[in-house]
């Protein structure tokens, strides 16, 4: 498929008061700029990362077990993830982070608006506010996608070419880390430390973060960054059917774009539904929170480093992915077949389930790794003038693969059943992986 014929767009740059010599994303600034040592920049991406993740984990992890447990339907527990519309949206703000004022300023204002946002869930409990929660909870989202476009234009810019691989284990582990904390750990300790404490402490989590991002030295630009000349005239902002084009036409952007779009589907369908029916066939919310929202996280975890140190070594993700989306299709296949035989009261199907479940997390870390290098790749060839909007377009289309199916799953599971729909998960996995036959070479 590659890119289409698409025509090359330029960007209109503004000129520098002084010439440098080309520079490489992350190379020749020294500590204070966009290089500096890598375990410094790493260690404070996967702090910043970690708690970006936890949103995601508290809407995943636990809302859909803890509405289900209170007799919800399957159909309103699935469209509880139209509250992740705005990471949907963010490619229309992105610009705006580009072009107007730092991204370091913007990831510390946005991560204090977090904050005050989580102060504000710590006083609406879902028994009795669920409808201001839901705004609240949008809100948040709303918040965090600003974060992200900040915290990812600056992680393409730190990021030398061979950092990449570490760079993005990095991101997707503390993420993981952030979403199992505010997840299955939430899910775990809700009855014990009870909902407000427990959304003032991410509030506070959230204040620490914001004032780490803004004193970091790492985020300050150096003497050579553009940033640093406040006399530098910006660039004019682009319209949005240029911006689009010049999205489109960085070398690899179409095939990318359709990956992440793809890759997650069947993944997404049966991990959203799996949980739900071993909670129906008798497994107790802590059970699940235990197994679903922390084991299985930590097999996630281990599978996004595993495929770190691939990538440290290789950095090349494309020609591992077909090997890891086959295996994965084949967890997906044991996991369809447990719907046939399961029978919750024998500890060999729960030990199945748990294992299926294990497996496919396992699986699911070492190929988002993998496909969050593949992204930021293709974004790092994008001139720098648009680099967080592109990484910021392809997130977004990853994230709209995850939430497309997943939204209306539990509707089409009360309307077809079980298998019916396993059946379309299976499918969407193996076009998955004949998907990568199309890509282009110019990814590696």
């Amino acid at each position: 498929m590659g890119d289409g014929g698409v025509p090359r767009a330029r960007v209109a740059r503004a000129p520098r008061p002084t010439p440098t010599a080309p520079r490489l994303p992350g190379e020749g600034v020294g500590a204070a700029g966009q290089g500096g040592p890598m375990k410094a920049k790493l260690v404070l991406l996967g702090l910043l990362y970690l708690v970006q993740g936890m949103p995601y984990g508290l809407q995943s992890g636990l809302l859909p077990i803890y509405l289900r447990s209170r007799g919800l339907s399957l159909t309103r527990v699935s469209l509880t993830k139209v509250l992740y519309l705005p990471w949907l949206l963010k490619v229309a703000w992105a610009p705006l982070v580009d072009q107007r004022g730092s991204k370091r300023a913007w990831l510390a204002l946005s991560t204090v608006a977090l904050a005050g946002t989580c102060a504000t869930c710590a006083a609406l409990p879902p028994e009795t506010h669920f409808g201001a929660l839901a705004g609240a909870l949008l809100l948040l989202n709303l918040c965090a996608s600003v974060q992200d476009v900040a915290l990812d234009g600056l992680a393409v810019r730190l990021l030398a070419p061979h950092e990449v691989g570490l760079g993005n284990t990095v991101q997707v582990v503390g993420y993981k880390l952030g979403s199992l904390l505010a997840g299955g750990g939430l899910l775990a300790v809700t009855g014990r430390l009870g909902w407000g404490p427990l959304f003032t402490l991410l509030a506070s989590a959230y204040l620490a973060a914001a004032g780490i991002a803004w004193r970091a030295p790492a985020l300050r630009p150096g003497p050579g960054d553009p940033a640093a000349v406040p006399a530098c005239p910006r660039p004019a902002p682009l319209s949005p059917s240029h911006l689009l084009r010049t999205l489109l036409a960085v070398t690899g952007t179409l095939w990318t774009a359709g990956f992440v779009l793809l890759y997650k589907l069947g993944e997404q369908g049966a991990s959203g539904i799996f949980p739900l029916f071993l909670l129906d066939q008798g497994m107790s919310a802590q059970e699940l929170g235990l197994w679903n929202g922390i084991v299985a996280m930590g097999f996630s975890i281990t599978g996004s480093s595993l495929a770190g140190v691939f990538l440290a070594k290789h950095r090349q993700p494309l020609p591992v992915l077909r090997p890891l989306l086959l295996l994965r299709l084949g967890g997906l296949a044991f996991q369809s077949a447990l719907l046939f035989t399961f029978d919750g009261s024998r500890d060999f199907f729960r030990g199945a389930a748990v294992l299926s479940i294990c497996l496919q997390h396992f699986l699911s870390g070492l190929v988002t790794t993998l496909t969050f290098s593949v992204m930021m790749r293709c974004s790092q060839r994008a001139d720098e003038a648009v680099q967080a909007t592109h990484y910021s377009f392809l997130a977004t289309l990853e994230l709209l693969g995850k939430l497309m199916l997943s939204t209306v799953a539990g509707g089409l599971v009360d309307r077809a059943g079980l298998r019916p729909c396993f059946g379309l998960f299976l499918a969407l996995s193996l076009a998955a992986v004949l998907y990568l036959d199309y890509a282009p070479a110019s990814l590696g």
